[in-house]
């Protein structure tokens, strides 16, 4: 049950999200995480004030050596900030990758607002990075930039996950987090039909890393071999738990306990 999880994504310096968010996450749900780290983020609570991106050339080392010897179960792709490093990404993945499931978070803005991902990139997401998707997890802002939707209501949110759904990925998980309710929908899009998930909202600023924690529980559940849906299930269970359990630091948007252990999963 393990389930090995290879998370190519950039690094957060403080804690919250990142590489440091998803090593956590797969420790925490039971699975052995390896990273290729994609970027270095100068960064708090409070906002990103730099970045630092890795050579891809690097990447794909970092990357092939992973798979050549440890091997993955899953792998989970966040930050990759400019088209030439998601265009490396999809060719390491092509080449080694290609029966091993993907699980694809679009980080395009951080919780602050920054913009983690430049403007060339989105079209080869598209074209190189969804269509290897086993599953692709985009909140409500990255959706409207990927599909050109604007997205008000979960009827919004369906049509956006089926322009996704149309790119080429196996599965759309469409985070509802950005509409303004007391309750959250995410809505699950697959060829055998839909899925909306429910919870309240947890009234907290303490939400950051919430994405990249939501993406790589997936990556988790799907690397022990658990159906797609129950992997889900089992990650939304995850970071409701984290969020409500939240450590309080910083005087932003504070992390996540990423250490507390989902019950009955």
């Amino acid at each position: 049950m393990k389930g090995r999880v290879l998370i190519v994504a950039g690094s957060d310096s403080g804690g919250g999200a990142g590489i440091q968010a998803d090593v956590k996450t797969v420790t925490a749900l039971g699975g052995y995480a390896a990273t290729a780290i994609t970027a270095l983020t100068a960064q708090n609570t409070q906002g990103v004030f730099d970045v630092m991106g890795v050579e891809p050339p690097f990447i794909a080392r970092q990357m092939r050596l992973v798979l050549e010897d440890i091997g993955a179960d899953a792998i989970k792709t966040g930050m990759l900030h400019s088209a030439e490093v998601v265009a490396t990404v999809a060719e390491v993945l092509r080449a080694l990758a290609r029966d091993i499931p993907l699980v694809v978070d679009p980080v395009m803005v951080a919780k602050s607002g920054t913009a983690l991902l430049d403007r060339e990139a989105r079209n080869v997401i598209i074209r190189h990075l969804i269509p290897l998707a086993t599953v692709v997890t985009p909140n409500i802002p990255e959706a409207e930039v990927l599909t050109g939707l604007a997205i008000r209501n979960p009827e919004d949110m369906l049509r956006a996950a089926e322009v996704l759904l149309g790119y080429g990925a196996k599965a759309v998980l469409l985070k509802g987090g950005h509409l303004e309710s007391d309750q959250i929908t995410d809505v699950l899009l697959a060829p055998e039909g839909v899925e909306l998930f429910r919870n309240p909202r947890i009234h907290t600023a303490h939400t950051h890393g919430t994405g990249c924690t939501l993406a790589s529980a997936i990556a988790t559940g799907v690397a022990q071999r658990r159906p797609l849906r129950e992997a889900v299930e089992r990650a939304r269970a995850y970071v409701q738990g984290a969020i409500r359990t939240a450590p309080g630091f910083g005087a932003g948007h504070g992390p996540l306990n990423h250490g507390h252990t989902v019950k009955d999963f």
